[in-house]
């Protein structure tokens, strides 16, 4: 037992075989004994029984034992740095009792299975870029940092790279970029691979590949009762089905294997308006999204904001070739701007100016809609913008913007690529848009009247497309607020679906009970 354990602290040598130790273990714990075993670094050390200390005290006491090198107590210098890797205060101000960073997907398994044997609430984070407390991190709880889980390897016929799920794009792109290939991922640079695949990920391909979730050949999962499996189209179809879309309600995903593709330098950037072109840039963007279709290598995202007093409309073009100013954006580039970094870049490049957009540091939210595009539509819900921010200008550190974005006929057309995703929109449906109203802010005294103006925004945003019959139940997940009900706009029948799948593979509830953290099947 304690030759096992204690190879089950060395990613070099965990293998399949030291499960026994640990389970040897958990039973005595179980029997309320001591367990003195050796630690990585070959010292005794006392795990002690499951009669001390509240449940997840326990668990991080058996995962230092175990898992010196990789788990870290609240307070010490690693667990304080992890702390900062989140995009919003809100989840950086989170504190778990302890925090876990494991080498490979045994170590991930062994460590719910100790969660679970402790009734220990956990988290697990791959980017940390999600808005809200508790979504990939956990007050009192342990939280799981996908962060050593950061391989990157193409295959020998350039058709797939093996991805960790610690991974942030930025890392992907930056290798696949020097060897002029790609995959479908997020557009900025430090938002994870796994939370953005997981709820859909819009890329500036889609238009040519879908979304993200559409273009995962395999994932590598630890499910609820920590065994690993390999889940594609042909092994678990009914799991690859709920994985397209599902979030973190089936399994920790510990690797994706991506469809990759040829893709060299592009073009794209952004450019600032003035607010006065608002009815030219809505016009445009309509068009955008009626005619994408003649040209599916184009994205578009439409964008007003309010900065400084003052408010601006803005346009990020990304085309994935080099071409300057391409004939399918010429109704926008025919918009005067105050100023562009449109040019010829690589996509490392451009999700990195993504990231200079969003920095970190600051209290965060998203609410989402999904409307049919009009332009008559869509300026009502600028005005609605307008109307709410008026009330907030004066919190402090504002910056809040609304955001439009097309999901066109060309996107929605791969949702059935392999039994097909999750997400409940059929190609008849298209093309949508998708609005999201973003706001950052500093003050925590702030934070009920920006979430009440974001949620009163969706609440007349919403009622404005349904009086004119353009409202759509869809919630896109990437950018919903806790309180959204993200499942519910799948529709009925998928929804169920996912239910029935959740139940088959993990009939204790784990990932409902124990992760209670994002957006949960049932509310």
């Amino acid at each position: 037992m304690t030759a096992s354990l204690r190879s089950l602290g060395d990613a070099a040598t965990t293998t399949a075989s030291t499960f026994d130790g640990l389970l040897d273990s958990l039973d005595s714990l179980g029997q309320g004994k001591e367990v003195t075993t050796f630690s990585s670094n070959g010292h005794l050390v006392t795990a002690g029984t499951t009669s001390a200390g509240s449940p997840c005290a326990r668990t991080c006491n058996l995962l230092s034992t175990i898992f010196p090198n990789i788990t870290s107590q609240i307070g010490s210098p690693s667990y304080n740095q992890q702390e900062t890797t989140y995009w919003s205060n809100q989840q950086a101000e989170t504190q778990p009792t302890c925090r876990i960073q494991p080498q490979s997907a045994l170590q991930v398994s062994a460590s719910l299975l100790i969660t679970k044997f402790f009734n220990c609430q956990f988290a697990v984070k791959s980017g940390g870029h999600a808005m809200f407390a508790g979504a990939s991190n956990i007050q009192d709880g342990l939280t799981i940092d996908l962060a050593n889980l950061n391989q990157i390897q193409v295959s020998q016929d350039r058709t797939l790279t093996n991805v960790g799920a610690g991974n942030r794009w930025v890392d992907v792109y930056s290798q696949l970029d020097q060897q002029q290939l790609s995959v479908i991922g997020g557009r900025v640079a430090g938002i994870g691979v796994g939370g953005l695949t997981l709820g859909g990920g819009i890329s500036f391909f889609s238009g040519r590949h879908g979304l993200a979730c559409d273009n995962v050949r395999n994932y590598e999962v630890v499910l609820a009762n920590a065994s690993i499996a390999n889940v594609n189209h042909t092994s678990y179809p009914d799991l690859y089905f709920a994985l397209r879309g599902g979030g973190n309600n089936f399994g920790i995903v510990t690797r994706f294997d991506l469809e990759t593709f040829p893709q060299g330098p592009m073009w794209g950037g952004a450019r600032t308006y003035p607010i006065a072109a608002a009815a030219s840039l809505i016009s445009a963007f309509d068009n955008f999204a009626t005619n994408s279709p003649s040209d599916p290598d184009a994205a578009l995202i439409l964008a007003f904001y309010y900065y400084n007093g003052t408010y601006h409309g803005s346009t990020d073009m990304e085309y994935a070739h080099a071409v300057v100013d391409p004939a399918i954006f010429r109704e926008l580039t025919g918009v005067a701007s105050l100023a562009s970094t449109t040019r010829i870049a690589n996509l490392t490049d451009l999700t990195l100016e993504f990231e200079a957009s969003n920095p970190s540091g600051f209290r965060e939210t998203y609410f989402t809609a999904t409307f049919k595009p009009s332009a008559v539509l869509e300026r009502e819900i600028l005005d609605i913008y307008v109307g709410e921010v008026e009330g907030i200008k004066d919190a402090e550190g504002l910056l809040p913007a609304v955001v439009f974005q097309p999901i066109t006929k060309d996107i929605i057309s791969y949702f059935s690529k392999n039994g097909g995703n999750a997400l409940g929109i059929a190609e008849s449906d298209g093309p949508l848009n998708l609005v999201d109203i973003a706001i950052s802010w500093s003050s925590p005294s702030d934070d009920d009247r920006i979430m009440a103006a974001a949620s009163s925004f969706i609440d007349r945003s919403t009622a404005a497309a349904k009086g004119m019959g353009l409202d759509y139940k869809f919630i896109y997940q990437n950018y919903a607020a806790q309180g959204q009900d993200v499942f519910d706009g799948y529709g009925e029948a998928n929804k169920q679906r996912l239910i029935e799948i959740s139940e088959r593979y993990d009939p204790e509830r784990v990932f409902q009970k124990l992760q209670p953290g994002y957006f949960k099947l049932e509310g």
